[in-house]
């Protein structure tokens, strides 16, 4: 059954009239093609009134739709083949933090991303998308083993961010995010970062220093979330919308900033609307950025990449 948010329920609403009338049709013998067509239509129009009007703060919402699809998700529906690896070979294995060699249009490319889980139980077993530092050694283990084999890498980034329990700093949170930071300015292979849901703080850029840096269109990336943002301003949630517009923090808001490389857009109705369509947007859109970026002399792309990061934030009076 679909989750539908606040601002949905005007097309939840006519979605149900929809139904009913399918089934007023078929256990009445009743012809209704036309109050059936008549209906598919307004909900057209007002699904896309809706999206093309959305405020910052629902766009945040629909980045976290429970009905939103995954890394795991769109590993199953854009990769032929796929080869998870585990571990870090220090701690443990963080379930929160997935990756592996995956075969993408007939390429062979290193993928890794966060996961979330559906329900409760997967929730508590891949930490709500929050890694721990065995999660980032383990991410910046697979990519030296792609450099390698000299194979691309795509990192998919969906995280609240990064998990700030005690164990977590214990073990070296900051000190693992900062490594990746370092070591991913320096990978000779062509990296490819790609914000599909959440994009918060560190959490987030630990896997997300690339050649191209891409933004799914309902989905955020920030230093901070709305909510948090609204409790140190305000000392409540209650202002988590006005917090959003203030931060401008969408896809749109970032790639004016020139802090992302671009957009990918959704199917109307969003990507959870949608999952087949939005992976094979994803796909398309992977395959033309290693295309482009395999053309490129290795160092290049290194001096490309580093110059890309520090013009970043840079004013000049």
């Amino acid at each position: 059954m679909r989750t539908y948010l606040d601002f949905e329920k005007p097309i939840a609403d006519l979605e149900a009239r929809l139904e009913e009338t399918k089934r007023l049709a078929k256990t009445n013998n009743v012809d209704v093609s036309g109050a059936v067509t008549a209906l598919e239509s307004s909900i057209d129009k007002l699904r896309r009134d809706i999206y093309q009007n959305l405020t910052r703060w629902q766009r945040v919402q629909l980045s976290r739709h429970p009905d939103r699809p995954y890394t795991l998700d769109y590993i199953s529906l854009m990769c032929d083949q796929f080869v998870e690896l585990h571990g870090d070979r220090t701690v443990r294995d963080d379930p929160a933090m997935v990756g592996g060699f995956c075969e993408i249009g007939g390429q062979t490319v290193m993928l890794i991303g966060q996961q979330k889980g559906r329900n409760t139980k997967q929730r508590q077993h891949r930490n709500f998308g929050m890694p721990n530092p065995e999660g980032y050694r383990k991410a910046l283990r697979l990519m030296k083993l792609a450099e390698k084999f000299n194979k691309p890498i795509v990192t998919l980034i969906d995280t609240p961010g990064a998990f700030p329990g005690l164990e977590a700093e214990e073990r070296g949170q900051g000190e693992a995010i900062a490594r990746n930071l370092k070591e991913m300015f320096m990978l000779t292979v062509p990296v490819i970062c790609i914000v599909i849901g959440e994009g918060a703080s560190g959490g987030a850029l630990g896997i997300a220093i690339g050649d191209r840096v891409l933004m799914l269109e309902n989905t955020w990336y920030s230093v901070i979330s709305p909510e948090n943002c609204s409790t140190i301003l305000w000392r409540s949630w209650d202002f988590k919308e006005q917090a959003a517009e203030a931060m401008k923090l969408t896809a749109k808001d970032m790639t004016a900033f020139k802090l992302v490389d671009g957009i990918v857009d959704e199917p109307l109705g969003g990507a959870h609307n949608d999952h087949q369509a939005m992976s094979h947007i994803l796909k398309e859109t992977i395959l033309n950025l290693l295309n482009e970026l395999n053309a490129i002399d290795p160092q290049e792309r290194i001096n490309q990449r580093i110059d890309k990061f520090c013009s970043m934030g840079v004013v000049v009076e």
